[in-house]
């Protein structure tokens, strides 16, 4: 899938880990997945319980627009989500179960997952990962085509800031 940044030239950098650009991409990845904890035969709490994975749906929100395949949002936190996937039946929870343990109820985990993508002068494009408040500034700014600066940490493997 191409990456569709915005297309105003690159402006400066200020330093080694904090680079100035308008090339830039806000991600957020929204995900359900049906989750089974399974307890031992042991007592309640003695061990923690193994928890099983299930059915997952995925959608990715771009730059805070509506992403294709969106059923539901945008949230509290200007979120889109995508369906739900099919919940496990009595079967599917059965044949995952191990000797001498009981299986719980399903429930639908909800997680976000957000990333940064930005360009360097004469580097390619680079993803990293962020928070909430970081993903919105990036949002609110990519509207206007505003120059952002990204403070990376010292590894330079997250971004911790986006400021105008």
């Amino acid at each position: 899938m191409a990456l569709l940044l915005a297309s105003l030239p690159i402006l400066a950098i200020s330093g080694c880990e904090t680079p100035t650009s308008t090339q830039y991409q806000a991600t957020a990845t929204t995900t359900y997945t049906w989750l089974v904890e399974y307890e031992g035969a042991n007592r309640p709490g003695e061990r923690p319980p193994r928890i099983e994975e299930f059915a997952s749906t995925s959608l990715e929100n771009r730059n805070g627009q509506k992403p294709e395949g969106a059923v539901t949002g945008p949230d509290d936190k200007g979120l889109w989500w995508p369906a739900l996937p099919p919940k496990p039946t009595i079967d599917d929870i059965e044949a995952r179960q191990q000797r001498q343990e009981r299986p719980g109820t399903p429930r639908l985990n909800k997680t976000v997952n957000y990333t940064i993508t930005f360009r360097r002068p004469g580097e390619d494009n680079r993803t990293l990962p962020t928070r909430y408040e970081v993903y919105r500034q990036v949002v609110k700014a990519y509207e206007d085509r505003i120059p952002l600066e990204f403070t990376l940490d010292p590894a330079e493997r997250t971004v911790l800031k986006a400021t105008p």
